[in-house]
C-alpha cells in the first residue's frame, strides 16, 4: 500500500540496471550466466513490478464501478507485464545484429519509470474516481503497447562517459539534479513520459506531416 516508495523502488532499480554491466566490464566479471540472470531481474523490476503496482493502486478501485472495468484494469496490469516479456526476449534475441545506436520499441526500463512515475505522482490522490483510473490505466497500456512496438528510440551508447566533462555540462546536471529533487516523482515523469512519447510523435512527424 506505499506506492510512494514503490515507485522510488522501480527507480532504485534502473539505477543499479545501469550500473551492472558497468561494473562487470571493469572487474571482468561478465558471463553468460549474468546476462541471463540481468534478464531475469529486469523482468522482475521492470515488468512484473510496476505491472502489480498499478494493479493494486487501481484495480480494487476500479472494480467499484463494474465488472467491465474491474477486466480492462486487470487486463491493462497483465498485458504490460507480458509485453515487458516479449520486449525483453525480443531485445536478447536480436543483440547480435541491432543497431547499438537504437532500440527497437520503448526500453522495459523507461516504460517502467512512466507507469512508477505516474503511480508515485498519484500515491497522493485518494479519491481519484473513474477518469484518474481510466488515465492510469491507459498509461499503463500505452506503455506495454510501445515496448513491443518497431518505433526507434535512441539508445544513448555513443556516450563517451571517459572523455573530459565541459563546465557548462557539469552547471546543466547540478540544475537538473535540483529540479529533480523539488519534486522528484514528477520532474521524472515528465523526462520519461516526453522520451515515451518522442518516436510516435516522430514517427507522426514523418508520415503524416
Amino acid at each position: 500500500g506505499n506506492f510512494e516508495r514503490a515507485g522510488i523502488a522501480v527507480f532504485v532499480a534502473m539505477l543499479f540496471d545501469g550500473l551492472d554491466g558497468r561494473v562487470a566490464r571493469l572487474t571482468s566479471t561478465e558471463s553468460t550466466f549474468g546476462k541471463e540472470y540481468d534478464s531475469l531481474a529486469d523482468m522482475v523490476a521492470f515488468g512484473l513490478a510496476p505491472a502489480i503496482v498499478s494493479y493494486q493502486w487501481g484495480v480494487e478501485r476500479i472494480a467499484e464501478y463494474g465488472k467491465a472495468w474491474f477486466r480492462f484494469g486487470w487486463l491493462a496490469a497483465f498485458f504490460y507485464a507480458a509485453a515487458a516479456a516479449m520486449r525483453l526476449a525480443r531485445f536478447n534475441a536480436r543483440a547480435a545484429t541491432q543497431d547499438k545506436h537504437y532500440f527497437e520499441g520503448l526500453p522495459s526500463p523507461s516504460a517502467a519509470a512512466v507507469v512508477a512515475g505516474f503511480i508515485w505522482v498519484s500515491s497522493g490522490w485518494r479519491e481519484p474516481g473513474l477518469p484518474g483510473l481510466i488515465i492510469a490505466f491507459m498509461v499503463t497500456l500505452t506503455a506495454g503497447i510501445l515496448m513491443v512496438s518497431r518505433l526507434a528510440y535512441p539508445s544513448f551508447k555513443g556516450f563517451d562517459l571517459t572523455r573530459p566533462v565541459r563546465f557548462v555540462t557539469l552547471v546543466l546536471i547540478v540544475a537538473a539534479l535540483a529540479v529533480i529533487a523539488h519534486d522528484p516523482g514528477l520532474t521524472l515523469l515528465a523526462v520519461f513520459g516526453c522520451f515515451a512519447a518522442w518516436a510516435p510523435l516522430s514517427w507522426v512527424w514523418r508520415h503524416l506531416i
